[in-house]
């Protein structure tokens, strides 16, 4: 049963006090742990309400203290002793897949790039009608072990000076590494 009293007596460095109760006589002993979690102190002749229950050593206590104007907390916030988070609108949650579908894409499209550079090409001829001469540049690359697709030696062996790519001459490059 719920009662109400006044906090008569205080010690904040032990963490309890005694309450006397509007009705009845006596003081009752309260520990900090009673009062709600919500970051206010116990103040002295503060008014509060409170459950008796039977201690340890069999005298009665104050349990469960509420404070005037607060609600009393769901079985989910004591249990926990935290309030429960309130639900998120629809809004947030389109905003997460989004974010998700977004990232999803940047790793797929890089993951094809990827994919598509290390793919070796058949022959020079078609080196040269599927990757255009701009996605390459001289750079002083010289060998077959430095290139990393047939399309990029057939290039450096067209456009770029000093390189060692073609040992029979016969205008393509790599032949036993990329362009077989």
């Amino acid at each position: 049963m719920r009662t109400h009293g006044t906090l008569s007596k205080w010690n904040e460095e032990r963490g309890f006090g005694f309450i006397t109760p509007a009705e009845g006589s006596g003081e009752l002993f309260v520990h900090v742990s009673a009062f709600p979690k919500d970051g206010v102190r116990p103040r002295l002749n503060e008014l509060i309400s409170f459950e008796t229950e039977a201690g340890s050593d069999g005298k009665s206590r104050a349990v469960r203290v509420m404070r005037p104007g607060s609600r009393r907390a769901t079985p989910r916030q004591v249990r926990r002793g935290k309030p429960t988070k309130p639900a998120r609108g629809i809004g947030a949650a389109l905003l997460g897949l989004l974010a998700i579908g977004a990232i999803g894409a940047y790793g797929y499209s890089s993951f094809v790039s990827k994919q598509a550079a290390s793919t070796p090409m058949d022959s020079p001829a078609q080196a040269s009608t599927s990757t255009p001469a701009q996605a390459f540049a001289c750079d002083g690359r010289t060998h077959c072990s430095q290139m990393t697709s047939c399309a990029e030696a057939t290039y450096f062996l067209r456009h770029c000076p000093d390189t060692q790519m073609d040992g029979n001459g016969d205008g393509e490059p790599c032949e036993q590494q990329w362009c077989n």
